[in-house]
């Protein structure tokens, strides 16, 4: 099952707000914000400290996206 972002992005969009200043106001590295660009793995902890900045829930910011049975993700 793959991860996405887009969610979150959306929402930064919504409240005029960068990804750096997300990492910012969040205390992450800027490591986490290229990890959510490329949809890659991050940890709950990073997760947990962008819905307390954002004052938000997991479904708010992460979709999970299935794979096909060749292990490619669907187009959403």
């Amino acid at each position: 099952m793959a991860v996405s972002y887009k969610k979150l992005f959306h929402l930064l969009v919504g409240q005029d707000m960068t990804a750096v200043q997300l990492q910012q106001q969040a205390g992450y590295s800027a490591n986490i914000t290229t990890r959510l660009k490329k949809n890659a793995y991050i940890s709950l902890e990073s997760v947990e400290k962008i819905c307390r900045a954002l004052d938000c829930t997991l479904d708010d910011i992460v979709e999970f996206m299935p794979d096909d049975a060749e292990g490619k993700q669907y187009d959403a």
